[in-house]
C-alpha cells in the first residue's frame, strides 16, 4: 500500500472512531452528571417539605427553586461560593418582594427590582456570584403576582429554607472531587495531545496553516489549565471539610504535582508550534525522528491520567516521554540546521515537564532526558 492509501486508510479508521466516541458521549454525560441530578432532586423535595410542612407556607414555591439554584450551580464549588449562591438567592427576593410592594409589577418595574437587588447584594460584601444571583432572583419575584395583604416574609424565609437544604445535601452528599479533577485533567490531557499531534502533522506535510492552526489550539489551552487547578482547589478544600471524602486527600498531592508539569508542557507546546511555522515557511528540514517524537509527547500526555491513578501504570506515560528524548536526540544526527535544533529543544523540554508531572524531581527528570538516547537504543 502507497503512502497515500495508507494516509486514506488511517483517516478512514479515525474517522470511524470518532464517530463511535460521539455515539457514546451523551449517556457519558448523563453518568458524569447523575450525582448532580440526584442531588437536586432530593434538595427540591427536601426544602419543598421543610417549608410546606416544618415552617407551614402552605405552597413554597422558593424554596425548592432556591435548593435547585444553590446546588446546581455551587456543585464543586468552593464553601464560600456555594454560601453566595445561598445567600443572594434570599437577598433578590427579599428586596424584591419589598420593591414590587411599593411599586407593583411590570416592564419598569423589573429593570429596578435589578438594580436595587444587585446593589443591596454589593452593600452586603457580596461576591460576582451574590450580586448576580440576587438579580436572577429579584427577576423571579417581580414577575410572579404580590402575594396581597402588605409585606409577607415568606417568600424570602422559603428561599433561605431553599439555599439551607442545598448546602446541607451537598455537605452530606458531595461530589467526589478526585472524579471532577479526574474529567478536568482528562479534557487538559486529551486537548494538549491533540494539539501536539497536529503539530506533528503539521510538520510532516509541511502544511504553514495547519502549523498556524496548532498554535492557535495550543493557545486556547489556557482555560482548560485553569478549569484543572480550580478543581483541585475546590478538592483540597472539600477534602478537608468533609469527613467522607478526606481518604482522597492522599491522591491530591500527585494530582497537584501534575498541574505544575503540565502546566510548563502547555507553555513549551505553544513554543513548539511556533518552531513549526518557522520550519515551514523557512523550508528547513525536520527529521522524521524529530516528528514521531512529538507523537510519543502525545503518547505521555495521554498515559498520565492512568499513572496518577495507578502508580503502576505510570512507566507507560515515563517511557513516551524518554522514547520522545531519545528519538529526537537521535534527529539530530540526521540534520543540524537551527529548526530542527529548536524543536529538538523543545522535545526534550517537554520530556522534562511530563517527567516532573508524573513526580520525577526536577533534577532526576534532566538527567533521565540527557541520559536517554544511550539507555533506549534508539
Amino acid at each position: 500500500m502507497d503512502g497515500q492509501g495508507r494516509s486514506d486508510r488511517a483517516g478512514a479508521l479515525l474517522t470511524s472512531a470518532r464517530t463511535r466516541l460521539s455515539a457514546r458521549m451523551p449517556l457519558r454525560r448523563l453518568r458524569r452528571s447523575t450525582l448532580m441530578i440526584v442531588q437536586c432532586a432530593l434538595a427540591a423535595a427536601l426544602a419543598y417539605l421543610v417549608a410546606a410542612h416544618v415552617a407551614d407556607h402552605g405552597t413554597p414555591f422558593f424554596a425548592p427553586i432556591a435548593a435547585v439554584l444553590t446546588l446546581s450551580i455551587a456543585y464543586g464549588q468552593r464553601g464560600r461560593r456555594a454560601v453566595e449562591l445561598a445567600v443572594g438567592v434570599a437577598v433578590g427576593i427579599g428586596v424584591g418582594d419589598l420593591i414590587v410592594l411599593a411599586i407593583g409589577t411590570g416592564f419598569w418595574q423589573i429593570g429596578v427590582v435589578v438594580a436595587l437587588a444587585m446593589g443591596a447584594a454589593v452593600l452586603v460584601g457580596g461576591g460576582r456570584l451574590l450580586v448576580n444571583q440576587a438579580a436572577v432572583s429579584g427577576v423571579l419575584v417581580a414577575t410572579i403576582q404580590v402575594p396581597d395583604g402588605g409585606f409577607d416574609a415568606t417568600r424570602f424565609l422559603d428561599a433561605l429554607i431553599g439555599g439551607g437544604v442545598g448546602l446541607l445535601v451537598n455537605a452530606l452528599v458531595p461530589p467526589d472531587p478526585m472524579r471532577i479533577a479526574r474529567r478536568e485533567l482528562d479534557a487538559l490531557v486529551e486537548e494538549l495531545a491533540s494539539t501536539l499531534e497536529d503539530v506533528a502533522a503539521a510538520l510532516r506535510l509541511r502544511d504553514r496553516e495547519r502549523a498556524g492552526a496548532a498554535t492557535a489550539r495550543a493557545r486556547a489551552i489556557d482555560p482548560l489549565l485553569a478549569r484543572y487547578e480550580e478543581a483541585l482547589a475546590v478538592g483540597r478544600e472539600m477534602l478537608t471539610l468533609v469527613p467522607a471524602r478526606r481518604r482522597g486527600l492522599r491522591r491530591l498531592p500527585a494530582f497537584e504535582r501534575a498541574a505544575a508539569g503540565l502546566d510548563h508542557a502547555v507553555r513549551n507546546t505553544r513554543v513548539l508550534a511556533r518552531g513549526a511555522i518557522r520550519a515551514v515557511e523557512l523550508d528547513e528540514h525536520v527529521p522524521p525522528l524529530a516528528i514521531d517524537a512529538i507523537g510519543d509527547l502525545a503518547a505521555a500526555v495521554r498515559a498520565i491520567g492512568d499513572g496518577l491513578d495507578d502508580p503502576a501504570r505510570a512507566a507507560a506515560a515515563e517511557e513516551a516521554a524518554l522514547y520522545a528524548a531519545a528519538r529526537s536526540t537521535a534527529a539530530l544526527e540526521h540534520t543540524g540546521n537551527l529548526s530542527a535544533s529548536f524543536i529538538v529543544g523543545q522535545i526534550r523540554s517537554m520530556a522534562v515537564d511530563l517527567l516532573r508531572a508524573m513526580g520525577t524531581d526536577g533534577e532526576e527528570a534532566r538527567s533521565a532526558v540527557r541520559d536517554a538516547r544511550a539507555r533506549l537504543k534508539v
